[in-house]
């Protein structure tokens, strides 16, 4: 069951704040009037005294609020929970992802409020599935609006220009990306970034010619042939984007030997 933080934050917000107002505005004074009319010390401490739901709801209230704010408008954390986008993300990746670069939008709605910029061809994104918008993927913009992409022969032709490839090396996997092991190793640039991708020479999928329509992004993972994106159900909505990921902060495979501490602190490009 996929759980919507940012409603649940919202609502415990919404909760924890009403709570709190309610007991300042209307039952503190309540209380204290009754105090004021006894005698005994003790006994009017215990008649002001808030009730522990107030006492949760204006301890939390705060917090959850902090949360919410950060969540909603500055970074969010994700997990990598597939091969996709090796070897730029491995599973067991955990990453942030700046929520304002794209404009800010409203928690729970989505509906963009203040515009600051769009993505840009090669930015890492995650965004909300478009054939099931309560699941999040994480994928490279390869085309923009108006760009004509063509995928043909594992090799990217965008604008009629073919996007340059490198062989590497043979790649080694390890972990959860170990059955990748024996793949093609490539850097392809893709004029704004330079970027890895793996391709397999044993399989022949996802070949495409599209043009990009306004307000969507054509995506792609850099595991190019074991990636669900673009080239199998078409562009993503400017609506579902949720931020441009930066950072890898923490990396744990339980199919690995734990922590890959060399991948802390990584920035994604």
């Amino acid at each position: 069951m996929n759980v919507d933080f940012a409603a649940l934050l919202v609502l415990l917000t919404f909760a924890t704040g009403l709570i709190w107002a309610l007991d300042h505005w209307i039952l503190l004074p309540r209380r204290r009037v009754r105090a004021a009319a006894v005698v005994d010390h003790d006994k009017a401490e215990e008649i002001l005294k808030e009730s522990r739901i107030v006492e949760y709801a204006r301890s939390f209230f705060p917090v959850i609020l902090v949360v919410l704010l950060l969540r909603s408008f500055l970074v969010e954390p994700f997990r990598i929970p597939s091969n996709s986008m090796m070897p730029t993300l491995l599973t067991g990746d955990f990453i942030l992802v700046n929520k304002f670069g794209y404009g800010l939008r409203l928690p729970v709605w989505n509906k963009k409020f203040v515009e600051i910029a769009e993505p840009k061809r090669g930015d890492v994104i995650v965004f909300r599935y478009p054939k099931d918008p309560t699941v999040d993927y994480i994928k490279r913009v390869i085309g923009v609006p108006g760009d004509h992409v063509v995928y043909r022969n594992k090799t990217l032709i965008i604008n009629d220009k073919v996007m340059a490839q490198e062989m590497l090396e043979k790649y080694h996997g390890v972990g959860s990306g170990v059955g990748m092991t024996g793949t093609n190793h490539l850097k392809e640039n893709l004029e704004t970034v330079e970027h890895s991708i793996l391709v397999d020479p044993r399989k022949m999928l996802g070949e495409v010619d599209v043009i990009v329509p306004d307000g969507q992004y054509f995506v792609m993972g850099d595991n190019r042939d074991n990636s669900n994106d673009s080239r199998f159900w078409g562009t993503v909505p400017d609506e579902n984007l949720v931020g441009k990921a930066f950072l890898i902060w923490m990396n744990w495979d339980t199919a690995g030997s734990g922590i890959a501490w060399g991948r802390l602190g990584s920035t994604i490009k």
